[in-house]
């Protein structure tokens, strides 16, 4: 690294916040985001300089001006699931979006995830268009912030995030007739989600442009909840065995070649 960047991160939870602490480390100045007020001391005890942001709040504008005030942005969260959270992150985006386009970004790190494609039974990639659902607020957030001509913006479409506190053996312990036995895990482990996006802050590419994150390997949902169920003594899932076959296989060539990167957790049946 030539010169000393700053590295702004909306959205440090479980990959925003260990990706700021390895930036630190580097040698990066770190603006890290949180909506939560109790994690702003844990921020500054960590040499991350803290921002209390909510894009739902209008009256935080001058906050949100200030933590923008930034040469790389990384967007680490995901829509909420619960309570219609769903129905405000397109709007929240939006205006991320129009503060972007008056702010120092050059370069946006968008973390985004498979569950843009559906399943197709069969392998995926990021050229299969018709794979993509478009109506997703993921999808459609992709598209907002590419569309911009003041900055940058790389994708990452990560797979099932495991790692650090997220132990895969706890997801489906002790459940009953979980179905698709023999559908493919799509996953990527913490230490591999940290490189890859240290290694694009390293070496942004100039263009727009989207990658598939997931580990090289795809066993079967019965096989690797069974086994991290009992790499933590918990009883195993019990799974139908009749289902008609719903998956999707993610590639994850692209990325790879792009970046020169080699998996350090490659199979998943290694993550515990």
């Amino acid at each position: 690294m030539q010169n000393l960047k700053r590295v702004s991160i909306l959205g440090c939870g479980w990959l925003g916040l260990p990706l700021a602490e390895h930036l630190v480390t580097n040698g990066y100045q770190v603006y890290g985001s949180t909506t939560t007020p109790e994690k702003l001391e844990l921020f500054r005890q960590k040499n991350i300089q803290p921002f209390l942001i909510n894009l739902s709040d209008l009256s935080e504008s001058s906050t949100l001006i200030e933590f923008l005030d930034s040469d790389f942005l990384i967007i680490s969260f995901p829509p909420r699931l619960r309570a219609g959270g769903e129905s405000l992150y397109l709007p929240q985006m939006e205006r991320l979006a129009k503060a972007l386009k008056q702010s120092s970004v050059k370069q946006v790190l968008f973390i985004s995830s498979t569950s843009v494609y559906r399943d197709v039974n069969g392998w995926v990639t990021e050229n299969d268009l018709e794979a993509l659902i478009k109506e997703s607020p993921l999808y459609q957030a992709e598209i907002l912030l590419q569309s911009s001509n003041h900055y940058k913006t790389t994708v990452f479409r990560f797979g099932g995030l495991v790692g650090g506190s997220r132990h895969p053996g706890r997801f489906l312990a002790g459940k009953m007739e979980v179905p698709q036995p023999e559908s493919p895990v799509n996953l990527i482990y913490l230490d591999d989600s940290l490189q890859l996006c240290f290694r694009m802050i390293q070496n942004p590419i100039p263009h727009n442009e989207v990658f598939n994150a997931v580990a090289d390997k795809h066993p079967s949902r019965q096989e690797f909840y069974t086994a991290a169920a009992k790499a933590l003594q918990l009883a195993p899932p019990q799974f139908t065995m009749h289902d008609t076959p719903q998956y999707k296989i993610i590639s994850n060539e692209k990325i790879k070649a792009a970046l020169a990167y080699e998996f350090i957790r490659p199979d998943p049946m290694l993550f515990f």
